[in-house]
């Protein structure tokens, strides 16, 4: 019987098992997909999730291939609104490391162990000496057992954990794209841009290899033919055009959609049940936070349960500060994800102008307030 099982191999609970056997915990990884995904979803670490994986070596592997985004520009019409200086904060990462998501995983799996794959969780029991595991997979139904059992395995797990209606949704109305893509060279390469229209904000972000993620508002309506793939690419082209990275366009050969919400639990820890990552906490993407949010609350959460385990005995007082700071710290994030939504979204002629103008007296008066805060500065394990 292993001494903790992780449900979920995606970067949240592969980087927990990871932290758990580099402190002589024995740990097993149950995962229901059966293969490693190949997407690149998030993309963005930020300074306190790179000091945090120092200790373990995946800081250095991820900054051998990604690329250090010192500098972030909002513009709008084409114009300079303000700079971001991530390079200008006292931090030991000054910069947001951008690296496709599955090469993040490549680094943060060393040391981890192989997860058992096609293994689905269809339930989950917290006792009084251990957590039982209700599994079906390549191997017919089974049985696991362990004194912890940690739930990192995104929102299709929650009905694991909680209740109906236990957990608080907020859906919103936005809909974005999102394509990544191969750009000409151009003089802001490393930077990080904002483009402020009217009709809607567009995002674009630097990738290894000359590429660069694309982020944009979208205004479509509901209806199966709007979704279909060479209709979501012409509207994120159509975006690009209208944004001001027309020559970006060209290079798309492909869109996804997705909508946004915001989730938090009412508890990340029942005895020896654990949920951490988005199984716990789900907010929008925009502003890249979502998943430091997950891997802090994985760093974090390991020492103390390496300690519960050498010792036999549960540090209760520590677990119950470490959820505290998480949700607190999850909270922060929605709220800066829900401001973000806001400053993205269309709006009148006047009222982009207007916005225009505060947004660029904001940066230039807040000095490195904004970049602190975007830089996950505000988290718990920033302090």
């Amino acid at each position: 019987m292993p001494e903790v099982i992780v449900i979920g191999a995606g970067p949240v609970g592969t980087t927990l098992a990871a932290e758990l056997a580099r402190r002589g915990v024995d740990v097993e990884i149950v995962e229901r997909r059966p293969n490693a995904g190949d997407g690149s979803r998030a993309i963005g670490l930020h300074a306190p999730v790179l000091a945090a994986l120092e200790a373990g070596g995946a800081t250095d592997r991820i900054l051998a291939d990604a690329v250090r985004v010192s500098r972030g520009e909002a513009r709008s019409d084409g114009a300079l609104l303000g700079v971001v200086r991530f390079d200008r904060l006292s931090v030991r990462h000054p910069y947001v490391a951008t690296l496709p998501q599955a090469r993040t995983e490549a680094a943060l799996a060393v040391g981890a162990p192989a997860p058992r794959r096609g293994t689905a969780v269809t339930a989950v029991r917290a006792g009084d000496a251990d957590v039982r595991v209700r599994v079906t997979g390549p191997r017919g139904d089974d049985e696991l057992r362990a004194p912890i059992v940690v739930v990192a395995a995104g929102v299709g797990a929650r009905d694991l954990v909680f209740r109906a209606g236990a957990v608080r949704r907020t859906s919103y109305p936005d809909r974005y794209l999102m394509s990544d893509a191969d750009v000409p060279d151009r003089p802001d390469a490393d930077t990080a841009v904002v483009h402020l229209a009217a009709a809607g904000v567009l995002e674009s972000f630097p990738l290894p290899g000359g590429r660069r993620r694309f982020v944009a508002w979208d205004a479509v309506a509901d209806h199966p033919a709007a979704d279909e793939p060479d209709a979501r690419l012409a509207r994120l082209r159509t975006a690009l055009r209208e944004r001001g990275e027309a020559d970006a366009a060209e290079t798309l050969t492909s869109a996804t959609g997705f909508r946004v919400r915001r989730v938090l639990a009412p508890a990340m820890r029942r005895g020896r049940l654990v949920v951490i990552g988005d199984t716990a906490h789900e907010i929008s993407p925009i502003g890249g936070q979502g998943m430091n949010l997950g891997l802090l609350d994985a760093v974090t959460l390991a020492p103390l349960l390496a300690e519960w385990i050498r010792t036999g005995v549960e540090p209760a007082a520590a677990l119950t500060r470490w959820e505290r700071e998480r949700l607190r710290s999850a909270r922060t994030a929605g709220r800066m994800a829900a401001v973000n939504m806001r400053l993205g979204r269309p709006v009148s002629a006047a009222t982009h102008a207007l916005r225009g103008r505060t947004l660029g007296a904001a940066l230039a008066a807040t000095g490195s307030l904004v970049p602190h805060a975007y830089a996950m500065g505000l988290d718990a394990a920033a302090r």
